[in-house]
């Protein structure tokens, strides 16, 4: 949920909030039936991305499960290179914000054009989303659903045959928390306005409530929506932030729609706790891949709230620990993405599984992370990824996955013994058999003979409970830094909601504070950063010392 030139989430009001534990755990939001059935000849498949007994599918009938991420290209337009970089980290989709003209700037037809370009360029599957729709009926700049469909239909020209390659999402957010159950009549009408303008795509809808029909008004009249379709090719959206912040909530939402065969994804999502609530990723990813539904993290760069960054300043070398959670984690993008077969990257006959990768060498040994690197596997058709393992007497955890033959495994503890493996996946799903093992063992921790080392600590930004601060570790020694361990202790309370650079574990006034893979090698005299937000009370005093890897640091 955005503001004016703003990715920052807007949460529901605090009133509103303090039900919501009542709201979804307990009242009834409407019960969803069975999908009333649209007939598809042979013909309809032929128009592209499609939607079939609950599942969205490829022309050719190839279930297309969306692993990607959001992109404000509206606000951000000469940031062309990103779809490539989105691309580079295994997306097999973007979803791209544009301006209906009534509260930002159009996109042109032509730009719109050159994105759909650059999508297919970068065998990308493009969600189109008009964003002026934000919060209608609480916000008074937003624009209405109406209104966004006749821009779509003022961009049937550059859109006409893009079937297989485009979904139109109407609207982002199409209604705020003031009276929800709007939501229902204009939807179908921007549903239908556009269908009776001749519009075969894939349609999707975003639900009220800020995106998070934390009401259930979607829930309840998903139906009557989709039933109003009469292509059947219409998936419902939900926007999920600190409203789902319990499993059960995220479950119970997307199993209703599951069981009920209509079609749904996460259109937006975010991690980060915020002063609204925790949002429970891990289960968002989870049971996205364990229903095959697909999922779109906000987002990529240029937030207001720099939190939600997956990657700082629009550079895919410096993801944040949102980015890396989202592409290099567990049900990451990464380990999950196949892309799709219109680009005939996924043929869905390709049954023939990649060569074993390498066996991994360890490098960078700290005290709670390790580099592996191993070399690549081979493919008829071409690998796509990297599933790292544990291997622990005859069973085995994925604890990272990688889109290159290099990772970074962190969250070890100290001078114990590991052994991992990998296995290479191609964009079937293919997986290969598993490579030799490596074992390591972590540093016990301690002093580090020869390190020398200063932190600078300042805080970049503050509101009344938290702040964004910034810590600079340099290396004062002779010789290259090859894993760190940061260790420093707040002293009023303050806690770390969200770390770029780095991995936080905090323990009471402790804090633990293991590199991400673009930190983790500190040069003779070179420095990295770690960025931070963290919630805060009246006083929000600095820590007064800091140690790396034991050994103590002076304060620059």
């Amino acid at each position: 949920m955005r503001t004016t030139r703003s990715t920052t989430r807007k949460s529901p009001v605090t009133a509103l909030l303090a039900a919501l534990a009542t709201l979804l755990g307990i009242v009834v939001l409407g019960t969803l039936s069975p999908t009333t059935a649209h007939a598809q000849s042979a013909d309809d498949l032929a128009t592209g991305l499609h939607i079939s007994d609950g599942r969205l599918l490829e022309g050719n009938g190839n279930d297309f499960i969306m692993r990607g991420v959001n992109h404000a290209h509206t606000w951000y337009p000469g940031e062309t290179q990103s779809l490539a970089d989105i691309k580079a980290l295994g997306a097999n989709t973007v979803r791209v914000v544009l301006s209906d003209g009534h509260r930002w700037s159009e996109n042109s037809p032509a730009d719109v054009a050159a994105i759909v370009a650059q999508c297919k360029a970068n065998r990308l599957i493009c969600v189109l989303e008009v964003h002026d729709t934000t919060g209608y009926g609480e916000d008074a700049a937003a624009g209405t659903l109406d209104h966004a469909a006749d821009y779509w239909i003022g961009l049937q020209g550059v859109l006409a045959g893009e079937e297989s390659y485009v979904v139109i999402n109407i609207g982002n957010e199409p209604w705020g928390n003031t009276n929800p159950e709007g939501w229902t009549a204009p939807t179908i009408a921007a549903v239908q306005k556009l269908r009776n303008a001749g519009f075969e795509h894939t349609i999707m809808v975003d639900a009220p409530n800020w995106g998070q029909d934390w009401q259930g008004v979607m829930r309840a009249n998903a139906q009557s929506v989709y039933d109003a379709d009469p292509t059947g090719n219409l998936i419902f959206s939900i926007h999920m932030y600190s409203v789902y912040n319990t499993a059960q909530k995220v479950t119970d939402y997307l199993h209703a729609f599951v069981d009920a065969g209509l079609p749904i994804l996460i259109g937006e999502f975010g991690g980060p706790a915020d002063q609204y609530g925790d949002p429970d990723e891990d289960t968002m990813m989870a049971t996205a891949e364990q229903l095959r539904l697909g999922y779109l993290a906000w987002s990529w760069s240029g937030n207001t709230d720099p939190i939600l960054d997956l990657a700082i300043d629009f550079d895919p070398s410096r993801l944040s620990s949102w980015g890396q959670r989202i592409f290099n984690g567990v049900n990451g993008v990464a380990q999950t993405s196949r892309e799709a077969t219109v680009y005939a990257g996924g043929n869905p006959g390709d049954t023939h599984a990649p060569s074993a990768a390498g066996t991994p060498t360890a490098s960078a040994v700290a005290v709670t992370s390790v580099t592996l690197t191993w070399t690549a596997a081979t493919d008829d058709v071409g690998v796509t990824g990297y599933d790292i393992v544990r291997v622990s007497g005859g069973s085995e955890t994925t604890v990272a996955a990688s889109a290159t033959n290099t990772a970074t495994v962190s969250g070890l503890d100290a001078e114990t013994a590991y052994t991992f493996a990998v296995y290479a996946r191609d964009a079937a799903g293919n997986r290969s058999a598993r490579s030799a093992t490596v074992s390591v063992t972590t540093d016990k921790g301690g002093s580090t003979p020869g390190v020398g080392c200063s932190v600078g600590y300042r805080v970049v930004g503050e509101w009344p409970d938290g702040f964004q601060g910034e810590i600079t570790i340099r290396n004062t020694g002779a010789t290259t830094i090859n894993g760190w361990t940061l260790a420093f202790a707040f002293a009023n309370g303050q806690t770390v909601t969200n770390m770029w650079g780095g991995s936080p574990t905090q323990n009471g006034a402790s804090v633990s504070v293991a590199p991400a893979s673009y930190t983790s090698t500190i040069p003779a005299s070179g420095s990295v950063t770690v960025g931070f937000t963290a919630a805060k009370g009246a006083t929000s005093a600095a820590p007064t010392a800091f140690t790396l890897s034991g050994t103590n640091c002076a304060m620059a």
